[in-house]
């Protein structure tokens, strides 16, 4: 592998009907967690989660769009100004208004060495969480 990688983002290999961007992997990225995530309009898709079962804090970045993050019940804007850091035990959402948004996810477990999780290996099964339809 070379010491830098260069990649478009519309070039990326895909999870979760074409949403997901696995861009950690695309990138060669052995350190921490970064995934890009494209939302329609009016979107609820992406999962009320937390990280207590692996301990990983995350950080949001609006590339463009906007939205929102739900950080235990109480709604909070996001939009290419605003960076949103949510701890492992809390729970969060992230919901879309009236136009499509793009969004940056960048993780890590404080002192640990990452481990990538199977979805953001390039050739992982496009898995779709169920009920949930590919985006149009």
């Amino acid at each position: 592998m070379s010491g830098y990688e260069i990649k478009k983002i519309d070039e990326m290999e895909t999870a979760f009907g074409g949403a997901y961007k696995r861009a950690r992997a695309e990138l060669g990225i052995e350190a921490f967690g970064v995934q890009v995530m494209d939302f329609d309009a009016n979107e609820g898709r992406y999962p009320e989660h937390d990280h207590s079962w692996d301990g990983q804090e995350e950080l949001y970045l609006v590339l463009r769009g906007s939205g929102e993050i739900e950080i235990e019940g109480a709604r909070h804007r996001l939009d290419p100004e605003t960076m949103v850091r949510v701890s492992a035990g809390v729970k969060r959402k992230v919901l879309t208004g009236d136009e499509p948004m793009r969004l940056l996810a960048v993780g890590g477990t404080p002192g640990r060495a990452y481990e990538a999780p199977e979805v953001s290996k390039l050739g992982a099964p496009d898995v779709m969480p169920p009920g949930a339809s590919s985006p149009s």
